[in-house]
């Protein structure tokens, strides 16, 4: 049985950060993506790069409609491996926070915290308000991992996508991949 992981991409800076994701993804056969955008991500995705929403919906497994919070993966039959959101605009944090499930991506955020399954929020904001920092902390100590994509140097970077590589390669970490060489 293949490995699912719900990728939620919500409407902060970082669409590269979502492609690189995906790709890597795409081309693990032993993995199925179930995507759900944002309408701020689709804004992103124009504002950042010259790739279509066509081209992510491609490279998924199955898309869901953002505002269909009665998609499978807004219950916890529906068995996954977890979930990322990639990137994690703060709205979206504040929502999962609060349990606040008025869309899709915040239902199968609440879900996945619900059934104890990993839950990744690369979270895009700076500087970081006191706000961010609690609705995070509280995240986190429920269990959530918050993985800021916070650039190194240590493994010196030249240019945009290797930067992008290195974040994923952490959020694949976290559900067992190892990046592909």
């Amino acid at each position: 049985m293949k490995k699912r992981l719900v990728v939620a991409l919500s409407g902060a800076s970082g669409a590269p950060l979502a492609i690189e994701l995906m790709r890597i993804l795409s081309n693990l056969t032993e993995w199925e993506i179930h995507l759900v955008i944002s309408s701020g991500f689709q804004k992103t995705l124009e504002a950042e790069t010259d790739l279509s929403v066509a081209k992510l919906h491609d490279m998924a497994t199955k898309v869901y409609d953002n505002t269909d919070i009665g998609a499978s993966i807004a219950s916890g039959t529906f068995k996954t491996d977890g979930m990322v959101v990639i990137p994690c605009s703060m709205k979206t944090v504040a929502g999962i926070a609060s349990g606040y499930s008025d869309n899709l991506i915040l239902r199968a955020a609440d879900v996945t915290i619900k059934e104890r399954r990993k839950l990744v929020l690369v979270a895009r904001e700076t500087p970081l308000s006191a706000i961010h920092l609690k609705n995070m902390l509280y995240l986190a100590q429920l269990g959530v991992v918050i993985m800021p994509p916070m650039l190194t140097y240590y493994n010196c970077p030249v240019d945009i996508p290797q930067m992008a590589r290195h974040i994923v390669g952490k959020v694949l970490s976290e559900f067992g991949v190892e990046m592909p060489g």
